[in-house]
């Protein structure tokens, strides 16, 4: 039997147990002028929080997680589900338990002043000891715990200090979050020392008039405070001034006690400059503590920016203007480190959200680091601070049991107390996934007090009613509603709240679809103010691929580009052994696991485009600014004029003074060719100087305009063109054989194109390997009962009229036939090909119609005409302007953590494929059509699960596509709409193929 009080008080199953011995959470930075505790410490992983310590200890670098760094532990991936059976508040007996070891030298000159431990973060349960005393215990995995060291070290020696970290307990059904499961002290350590008289807490209130009130609470280590203490403080120099109305009211106050002092301090900034995610003014303020002789106790720094955040109506207002929230829900990650995160990450995270038009975040589902907030108030982002609440798989049962109450206060208190002084935090949210209950109400009650100046939200709350003012929800926040849910609320007369959803676009895989639909929408319906992506990491952990372990730190540089190095891997749910698991859902972000940008994040830098093109009239192009602050002297633009032909003209762009919402005229900057065919101008948008997230030169946006459409019912290709003629084939009269042996056009036997650049010939295409979204939709299980990924081809007929030869084929779907026609036409150097399908009614909602063929090797680069250099598809489309462009075949491939359909680009006009000698093929197509080129046929993706399973083949695998299925967000969210889905019925397109 343990004689240690923290174990025997077993507070790994005790849910009212929050914390003891751990010191109240309050907004004083301490960072500066403390004493790091960071490296390696001495480590043992025990099996269970009561078993012995003994044996070998080994090194284990703090912060970090022990399940990346070679124990027996490993990682685990669950979304909804606990990790365990035990029902709450029970964690499992067998319940894997870190014990950190360290020797801490105490300064000698810190004698006679007060000595604080803070422990940064721990998951779940940590338990403190110093020289084998007791010292207190702390829950919540994702805020700093602070202990009074005073009594138990000795300035000038060393003290062992003891982290104890039990991985479940009671409070991980509170922290049932979509992500991994790890175990660990995931953020520093540090010792600091204050004088006993000190600043126990400092709140900023900076309004947007320029109003400053500064409330400073004050305590004395010893007990009582000492007698003519007071406080003083500046911003930047300007000097603040006591509240003397509030030291009146204090001193007639016999409810005022003697060990805690309070001060306030005000002053008015005259021409002050505000904050917003625009233009995140900030200004340092610093507060004093002095003791009666003017000496300095303690000193407190503060980056404050002034700005206002209120509801009016159904609107979030944010220094009185209505602002729109681009949000990204974000989690703390590293593929390395996993929960821990450096200041350098962190920037590299909130510098690229800045660069792809985000201006939120939601710190999803906890707090996150605290280096995070001060980013986001330099670099300008709105932040939904959320609380360490969800409870997802025991949600309604937790809601109300009082036995979990203090937990929910605790959480979302400490939370406020540490951020209330960031202008980045406009809203307080108190967790997510957890139901609504009594608990819930508890905490927003507590927050409405301490802090009246910012709005509360709860999805949980709000899911009771959008428009219900009795909930703890001060937003309407859905998670994944419908869009035409959204526009009917906002139009139907009874809005009463902000509609920003928390979570409205699932990253997951090749997703995102309809985007730009959502966007087109909430700008243009008063009401909808925009929502957060859900998310923005993949969270892949580097895993050896040999022995199935996570790489951990040592695995910088063995990933570029989103791919990770061969013998390496993206590992996701399962990949560790687990025997619960929900596979690849932990890969549903906007970024790669080494923060390589998705397609999609060029698709919402286009949506949330400063500046845009708003009209082609005649007499010029319309410019609008679509800023909430901000004019466009910070931007500088060049013209890039694209002609189908393959000229591009550029001349710079001289931007008119715009504030924002206003829009002006200005000349066209060229005369257009009446020569080259279709045309497209495009503003390449600029910073024109270096700005925080941003050098000079950094493209902000590419907007675009089409000045020339193409040549009615023809090819952009000048130099052929199409009919725009329905294939009419007849075959009501019996076969006939010919022999096509001298013909220009040859096919075989099967009635298949023989072609010296091909290795299959073009063949009827209705499946794609199913993307996460296909998968989880339900779409593909239906494409694979209709037996669309192994269609079987019969030749019917085939014909020749002269030089045309024309091929009747039926593909047999278990719902079906298709009947497939291919005509061929010799045309100057090539074929030309018509086609058309007929599906029938039964297939309706198939991934694709088109065409499929296979090149021979050597064709390693693809130019085209089109939308580009980036991914797109029909439903995920306005990020890729249209141009010329030129990308290696083996650059065209997105590496989705699973493979999947990737690499399409929607609206080609044109396309080669060219070996290094310029030999190869082109592709003129009879109208902007879906086209992709790969190594990989769909069967080569839809059979493994992790890239280092793939087989390049030789030579490209390209889809020409009459039709092709939008992507939508089925996998957490609506699917994509009706106008993007692939209808039964006649499908024609026509195409010709040219040798180089």
């Amino acid at each position: 039997m343990t004689h240690d009080p923290l174990i025997a008080l077993r507070p790994w199953e005790a849910p009212e147990v929050t914390s003891w011995g751990r010191l109240p959470m309050n907004a004083v930075d301490r960072r500066s002028g403390s004493l790091p505790q960071d490296g390696d410490w001495r480590f043992q992983l025990l099996s269970r929080p009561d078993a012995p310590v003994g044996g070998s200890w080994s090194p284990a670098p703090v912060p970090g997680v022990w399940t990346m760094q070679g124990t027996d532990d490993l990682p685990q991936y669950l979304n909804v589900r606990m990790p365990f059976t035990e029902f709450p508040p029970l964690p499992p007996a067998e319940n894997p338990t870190g014990v950190y070891e360290r020797e801490v030298d105490v300064p000698a000159d810190w004698a006679g002043r007060r000595i604080v431990l803070q422990v940064g973060a721990a998951e779940s349960v940590l338990l403190v000891h110093v020289d084998g005393r007791p010292v207190g215990i702390s829950k919540d995995s994702h805020l700093a715990a602070e202990f009074d060291l005073t009594g138990l070290v000795a300035p000038g020696s060393s003290s062992t200090l003891r982290l104890t970290v039990v991985k479940w307990s009671d409070a991980s059904h509170i922290e049932d979050q979509d992500q991994w499961w790890h175990g660990g002290i995931t953020r520093s350590v540090l010792l600091y020392a204050t004088d006993p008289l000190h600043l126990a807490d400092v709140t900023v209130r900076a309004a947007y008039s320029g109003e400053l009130r500064v409330d400073c609470r004050v305590r004395e280590a010893g007990g009582a405070l000492p007698e003519g203490w007071y406080v003083s403080g500046d911003l930047d120099g300007l000097p603040l001034t006591q509240d003397a109305e509030f030291d009146r009211l204090n001193a007639e106050d016999e409810r005022v006690s003697d060990f805690l002092g309070e001060a306030r301090m005000r002053t008015v900034v005259p021409d002050v400059r505000t904050w917003n995610a625009e233009t995140p003014e900030l200004y340092g303020l610093t507060v004093r503590l002095h003791r009666a002789d003017g000496t300095v106790a303690d000193t407190s720094y503060h980056r404050i920016g002034f700005r206002d955040v209120e509801i009016v109506g159904r609107d979030l207002l944010v220094n009185g203007e209505r602002v729109y929230i681009r949000g990204v829900n974000r989690h703390d990650f590293h593929p390395l480190t996993g929960r821990t995160v450096s200041y350098d990450d962190m920037r590299a995270d909130l510098v690229l959200l800045k660069r792809f038009g985000f201006n939120a975040i939601r710190t999803a589902h906890y707090p996150n680091d605290p280096g995070l907030y001060d980013l986001a108030d330099e670099l300008g982002f709105y932040v939904v601070d959320e609380a360490d609440i969800e409870s997802h798989d025991h949600a309604h049962e937790i809601a109300d049991d009082p036995r979990y109450l203090n937990a929910f206060v605790d959480r979302v208190s400490r939370m406020v107390l540490r951020d209330k002084n960031h202008p980045s935090v406009i809203i307080w949210s108190l967790g997510n996934e957890s139901d609504y209950g009594a608990n819930h109400d508890a905490a927003a009650g507590w927050v409405r007090r301490h802090d009246p100046t910012r709005p509360v939200q709860y999805e949980g709350a709000a899911k009771l009613g959008w428009a219900d003012p009795g909930v703890a929800s001060d937003i309407a926040c859905p998670m994944y509603a419908p869009l035409e849910d959204c526009v009917a609320h906002a139009l139907s007369g009874e809005q009463t709240k902000p509609l920003i959803q928390c979570e409205y676009s699932h990253a997951m895989g090749n997703s995102n679809g309809t985007l730009a639909d959502h966007w087109a929408a909430i700008e243009s319906t008063p009401g909808l103010q925009g929502g957060f992506i859900w998310e923005f990491w993949d969270h892949g952990i580097l895993q050896r691929v040999s022995d199935g372990r996570p790489v951990g730190r040592g695995g910088a540089g063995l990933y570029d580009n989103g791919v990770a190095a061969p013998g390496y891997r993206w590992a996701y749910g399962g990949d560790f052994g687990e025997r619960l698991h929900d596979g690849a859902f932990i890969a549903d972000g906007v970024v790669f696991p080494d923060r390589t940008p998705k397609p999609v994040m060029y698709e919402h830098r286009e949506i949330a485009a400063p500046v845009r093109i708003e009209t082609y009239r005649h007499e010029g192009i319309v410019l609008g600014n679509h800023q909430h602050f901000r004019g466009l002297d910070w931007l500088s633009g060049t013209w890039e004029l694209s002609l189908a032909d393959g000229r591009v003209l550029t001349a710079p762009a001289e931007l008119p003074d715009l504030r924002p919402g206003q829009t002006a005229a200005v000349p066209l900057p060229f005369a257009l060719p009446v020569d080259g065919g279709e045309a497209w101008l495009t503003l390449r948008i600029t910073t024109a100087r270096d700005e925080a997230w941003a050098p000079a030169g950094t493209v902000v946006c590419l907007p675009q305009v089409r000045l020339r459409e193409a040549v009615p019912g023809g090819s952009v290709d000048p130099a052929n063109r199409f009919s725009s003629a329905p294939v009419e084939v007849d075959f009501s009269s019996a076969p006939v054989q010919v022999d096509f042996s001298s013909a220009p056009v040859q096919v075989d036997a099967d009635g298949l194109l023989v072609h010296p650049l091909l290795t299959a010939a073009p063949a009827l295409s209705l499946w794609r390997a199913p993307t996460d979204n296909d998968e989880l939709g339900g779409m593909a299980l239906r494409w694979r009962s209709w037996g669309l990924d192994a269609l079987v081809r019969k030749v019917v007929d085939v014909r020749r009229d002269g030089d045309r030869v024309t091929v009747l084929a039926e593909y047999a779907a278990e719902v079906g036939v298709v009947r497939h026609v291919q005509v061929f036409t010799p045309v100057e150097g090539g074929v030309r090909i018509e086609e058309s399908a007929e599906l029938p009614d039964a297939l309706a909602d198939v991934a694709r119609v088109g065409s499929v063929f296979e090149t021979v090797p050597g064709l390693d680069l693809m130019e085209w005409y089109g939308p580009g250099p980036w991914e797109s598809y029909p439903d995920r489309s306005g990020g890729a302007p249209v141009g010329h462009h030129s990308v290696p075949v083996d650059d065209l491939f997105t590496p989705y953590l699973r493979p999947q359909e990737s690499g399409g680009r929607h609206g080609v006009r044109h396309f080669r494929l060219s070996a290094p000698d310029a030999t190869g093929l082109t592709v003129a197509l009879d109208e902007p059509r879906q086209v992709s080129v790969t190594r990989y046929r769909a069967a080569d993706l839809s059979a493994v699960a992790h890239h280092d399973q793939l087989v390049p083949r030789p030579g490209c695998v390209v889809h020409i596509d009459a039709a092709h299925r939008g992507l939508g967000t089925a996998s957490c969210g609506p699917d994509t709409f009706p106008s993007y889905l692939v209808a039964p019925g006649v499908h024609r397109w026509s195409w010709a193929l040219r040798v180089l």
